[in-house]
């Protein structure tokens, strides 16, 4: 679930955000990988479970926001602790540029589909999305183009600040390789779903749940399996305490 797909990027024409004065945020973390390579063999899982701190510094009209993760990660061989960090910054047309990425696991707030804060103009049309909208955004894996549609989700409050939600869903072919397997070459297809929900007073995102599902055939030396493949994500607000 890489950051090149950004819902405010994919859909709406960005504005130069307002400075917001959000300097830091506590999140927690949970997150399940499931990969079935060949008919006959079991899945397998790796599972994640943790927190980060995103920090907003203001440079004049620069923005920058860096995410620090601290995770368990367990596998079939055990749990090993592990640390991430990401960086990011937005430029003067209001989109977002990444800076830093060491997240292999696409675990921060900010590697993840939907931007970490959306400017004026997009809020507002979020507010009145009240119907499905088409878009297209480019797969995180294989370049390739996907089609969906952005949907309101109900609102509420989330950690207890008021939200406004959004609901993603795209899918497409995947052919390529994939990150645990560089020498074999993929033909499937993917999708991505997902809800996400922003502060309705600062824009900030504050929560999400994100899943993306690939479906092929993985040739390799002559031979090819099926293959199906399960990332989940949930980054939730909190008041810190969790991470304690």
């Amino acid at each position: 679930m890489r950051s090149t797909i950004r819902f405010a990027a994919a859909l709406f024409a960005l504005a130069l955000l307002a400075a917001v004065p959000v300097a830091r945020r506590d999140y927690v973390m949970h997150g399940d990988d499931a990969y079935r390579i060949g008919a006959d063999l079991p899945t397998t899982h790796i599972t994640y479970e943790g927190h980060q701190h995103l920090t907003i510094a203001h440079d004049g009209t620069t923005e920058r926001f860096v995410a620090a993760a601290s995770y368990s990660r367990t596998d079939e061989n055990g749990t090993a602790h592990v640390h991430a960090r990401f960086v990011q910054e937005m430029l003067h047309d209001g989109s977002f540029e990444d800076r830093d990425d060491e997240d292999p696991d696409f675990l921060t707030i900010l590697n993840q589909p939907f931007a970490v804060q959306l400017d004026p103009t997009t809020m507002k049309d979020l507010r009145a999305l009240h119907a499905p909208v088409p878009f297209e955004a480019t797969s995180p894996l294989g370049g390739a183009r996907l089609h969906g549609y952005l949907r309101p989700a109900p609102g509420g409050k989330v950690d207890g600040t008021p939200v406004v939600g959004v609901r993603f869903a795209a899918d497409g072919p995947m052919t390529g390789t994939l990150p645990e397997r560089p020498d074999a070459h993929l033909d499937g297809t993917i999708r991505m779903n997902g809800t996400a929900y922003y502060a309705t007073s600062s824009a900030l995102l504050l929560a999400l749940d994100a899943t993306l599902t690939i479906d092929g055939r993985l040739a390799s030396e002559g031979a090819a399996v099926p293959v199906r493949i399960v990332y989940q994500r949930t980054i939730r607000a909190s008041d810190g305490r969790d991470a304690e």
